[in-house]
Formats: structure tokens, sequence, C-alpha cells
């Protein structure tokens, strides 16, 4: 398995995920903050829907996406399995902004 495919498999996603959560969890009590007032972003540009779905299935249900044209043939089909949040992030053209709505 190449390095791309096995940063994309679902447990090594799941593994991060539960890392990098931990280390918000510590962040957060160390400035007198509760973990569960920290939302993680995970941001999913250039990343294929198989490492979105996998990131959805071990609880992560807040992405950032900077192309319309990306979320919109990513996310509608996890719709209908998944809840989440999408937000788009970063600068947006005015030809974009009504599909971004």
């Amino acid at each position: 398995m190449n390095s791309v495919a096995t940063s994309l498999a679902p447990e090594l996603i799941a593994e991060n995920l539960r890392r990098v959560r931990e280390q918000i969890a510590s962040a957060a009590l160390s400035a007198g903050r509760k973990p569960e007032e920290i939302t993680l972003v995970a941001v999913s540009k250039t990343k294929p829907i198989e490492a979105v779905r996998a990131a959805l299935q071990a609880g992560q249900a807040v992405f950032g996406e900077n192309r319309v044209q990306e979320a919109a043939g990513k996310f509608p089909a996890l719709r209908k399995d998944h809840q989440f949040h999408l937000h788009i992030i970063g600068g947006l053209q005015t030809n974009k902004a009504r599909d971004a709505v």
C-alpha cells in the first residue's frame, strides 16, 4: 500500500482524530476552558469522499471546504447516511455564492 493510501486508511483517520481531540482537550483544560467548548473543523480540501466518510464514521461532524465545486461533489452523497455541518472557508468568489448557499 502506498503512503497516500495508507494515510487515508479509515483506522488511521480515526486514530489521528482521536489524538487531535486529546490534544485539544489537554490545551483547553490548560487554558481553563471546557474541551466541549472547542469545535474541531476538519478541512477536507483535496481529500477523497472515502476519507471524509471515514472521518464521519470516527465521529467528526464539522468540516470545512474552500472550493464550492469540491464540496458539491462530496457532501450531498454523504447527507443521507450522516449528519454534519459544512463550512465554506477562505475567500468566496461572487459567482460561487449562490452555489455555496
